[in-house]
């Protein structure tokens, strides 16, 4: 044995090999080189430094802050890529605000009230109407709400729908 050294006091909680008194660190309840005991993220020497302990890994303080305390960047739902910034959630997923669109006429939802229509997109709501609201089996023009207004009302006849208006003119010319 090497007399220069030191005196064997352990295995490193790292590498495994001898550990001699005078090049080692203690910590988490082990011994380490001090060249072991370094940043998961970094490789930086941690001997009398702070460190950080998350799901067995071993941070700086830089990288601990950087990699575990700052979530990683959103996805946006609509384009795929990173949002660095402004973070619009809507049904669940992540988008930049300019990417929240009404597929059909591509106009910003941001701040406005939209619905998803069957196939998940999300529309303006005059659009949603224009595409999936009942058509009226007298004019074919969708059954929707009137402007200012969240509710119509239809009537269903035999699986056919009609505007009030529609209807009340069918009823008078039979």
């Amino acid at each position: 044995m090497n007399t220069n050294a030191g005196l064997y006091i352990g295995s490193c909680g790292r590498c495994r090999e001898a550990v001699h008194a005078g090049s080692a660190c203690q910590a988490l309840g082990k011994l380490f080189h001090g060249a072991c005991f370094t940043c998961t993220e970094c490789g930086r020497g941690l001997t009398g430094e702070p460190f950080y302990l998350v799901s067995g890994r071993i941070y700086c303080d830089k990288d601990f802050l950087r990699s575990v305390v700052q979530p990683t960047p959103e996805v946006c739902g609509g384009c795929g890529l990173s949002i660095p910034d402004t973070v619009l959630q809507a049904r669940g997923r992540s988008y930049h605000p300019s990417c929240f669109r009404c597929p059909t006429c591509r106009r910003a939802l941001e701040g406005l009230p939209f619905t998803v229509g069957p196939d998940g997109q999300p529309y303006c709501l005059r659009d949603y109407h224009r595409r999936w609201a009942a058509r009226c089996a007298a004019c074919l023009e969708p059954i929707c709400p009137l402007q200012g207004s969240k509710e119509t009302t239809r009537i269903v006849i035999s699986d056919r729908s009609y505007h009030v208006e529609c209807y009340d003119r069918q009823v008078k010319h039979v």
